[in-house]
C-alpha cells in the first residue's frame, strides 16, 4: 500500500512510520521546502516537498496514493489566528480536496479532543457539541474538523476523523520533556487540588487507532475519540514522572484561579509587546493541567475494536527512559530555546 503522511516529522508521524513499515507499506512524506528531511530519508521514506497551504504542491504528493494520514497542523506557536487558520482549516481543506481529485481510497484526519471544550463534567462522546476554548489552536482544529465533516457529507470524501487525547511518548519534547524538566529542576507545581484527570494517551495507542481507522471497512464517515479511558490524575502523573526520573515529586499546590489570572496577564503582556514566543504561562496551559478532562472511547471499542494497550504508568516509564537517555544529561537551561519538532508551522497535531 502506498501511504502519504503530512506532518510526518512530528512525534506521532515518527511512531506511525515505524508501524506502517512493520506492515510492509511504502511511505511518502509531504515535507516543507525548508524542512530538514534527513531523518525521514534515513528511514527510507520518500520525500515530496510541499505545503498544505499551497494546493498546487499537493498534486505530486497525492499521485497513486492509496491512503493519506493528515497529521499536519499548527500548534504550540504564539501566532495570530489567521496563521493557525491557514494551516489547520484551509490546509486541511486543501489536503482533502487533493485526495478527492486523485481518487484516494481513504484519508485519516487527525483532529483534537479540544474541539469539545474542557472541564465538561462527564466523559465527552463524539456526538457532543463543539465548544472549543477561545484560543487559536482549539478554534481552528474545531473548524478543520467541521471542514472534513462537510466534505464527507457533500462530496463523499472517504475520510475518518480521529480525535486523540494528548499523546506522549519517547521523542515528546512538547509535553513530556517540559513536565520532566520542571520536575527535575524542582520548579514543578500542582494546579489546584491535583485530583483532576489529565487527557493523556500513549503515542502507540493513537497509532493503533489510526491504523484501525485506515483499515476498517465501516470506518469511513465516522469520528472516533482515541485515548486512554483509565486516566491518571494530575498529581499521580507528576508523581510517576518523578519516580521514573529519580526526582522529588512536586508538592506545591497553586490555586487554579490565581494561575489562570496570571496566564491571562502574561498573554496580554505578550500581545502588547508583540512577542513572537508563547508566554511561559497561558490560560490554556492552566486549563489543560488544572481541569478534569475525560473522553469516552466506547464508539472506537465497539466499531473499530480499539483498546488501549499501554497503561499510562508504563507509558511514563518508557518516555522517562528516553528522557533520561536523550535529554537529562544536558543542563535544563540549555534547552529553553529549542523548538520541538511537534510545533513546527506544519507538523503533528495532538
Amino acid at each position: 500500500m502506498q501511504v502519504l503522511i503530512t506532518g510526518a516529522s512530528g512525534l506521532l508521524g515518527s511512531h506511525l512510520i515505524a508501524a506502517l513499515q512493520e506492515r510492509g507499506h511504502t511511505i511518502r512524506a509531504l515535507v516543507l521546502p525548508e524542512e530538514d528531511a534527513s531523518r525521514l530519508e534515513a528511514r527510507r521514506v520518500a520525500i515530496v516537498r510541499g505545503d498544505v497551504r499551497q494546493p498546487e504542491t499537493l498534486v505530486a504528493a497525492m499521485r497513486k496514493v492509496d491512503t493519506v494520514f493528515h497529521l499536519a497542523g499548527m500548534m504550540g506557536l504564539w501566532r495570530p489566528l489567521r496563521e493557525y487558520y491557514a494551516v489547520n482549516v484551509t490546509g486541511t481543506r486543501n489536503v482533502c480536496e487533493a485526495a478527492l481529485d486523485e481518487g484516494v481510497r481513504r484519508i485519516v484526519h487527525i483532529s483534537s479532543w479540544t474541539v469539545y471544550g474542557m472541564d465538561l463534567g462527564l466523559p465527552a462522546r463524539e456526538d457532543f457539541p463543539f465548544d472549543p476554548f477561545h484560543e487559536p489552536y482549539a478554534l481552528t482544529k474545531a473548524e478543520g474538523d467541521k471542514v472534513v465533516q462537510r466534505l464527507i457529507a457533500r462530496d463523499r470524501l472517504p475520510a475518518v476523523i480521529i480525535r486523540p487525547g494528548t499523546f506522549f511518548g519517547p521523542g515528546d519534547r512538547l509535553h513530556f520533556a517540559r513536565m520532566a524538566d520542571r520536575v527535575r529542576g524542582g520548579t514543578g507545581l500542582i494546579v489546584g487540588s491535583g485530583r483532576n484527570a489529565l487527557p493523556f494517551v500513549y503515542v502507540t495507542d493513537v497509532v493503533q487507532g489510526l491504523l484501525l481507522a485506515a483499515e476498517h471497512p465501516n470506518a469511513v464517515g465516522r469520528a472516533y475519540n482515541i485515548t486512554n479511558d483509565e486516566p491518571l490524575t494530575q498529581e499521580l502523573f507528576l508523581r510517576a514522572i518523578a519516580q521514573e526520573i529519580h526526582a522529588p515529586p512536586p508538592r506545591l499546590h497553586a490555586p487554579y484561579a490565581a494561575l489562570y489570572a496570571a496566564g491571562a496577564a502574561a498573554e496580554r503582556t505578550a500581545q502588547l509587546t508583540h512577542a513572537r514566543r508563547q508566554p511561559v504561562l497561558t490560560r490554556l496551559g492552566v486549563k489543560l493541567f488544572g481541569t478534569d478532562n475525560r473522553h469516552s472511547i466506547a464508539r472506537a471499542r465497539e466499531e473499530l475494536g480499539y483498546a488501549p494497550q499501554v497503561a499510562l504508568t508504563e507509558g511514563v516509564r518508557l518516555a522517562s527512559a528516553w528522557y533520561l537517555r536523550e535529554l537529562a544529561p544536558r543542563p535544563i537551561a540549555a534547552r529553553t530555546d529549542e523548538r520541538p519538532q511537534e510545533i513546527r508551522p506544519v507538523a503533528s497535531a495532538g
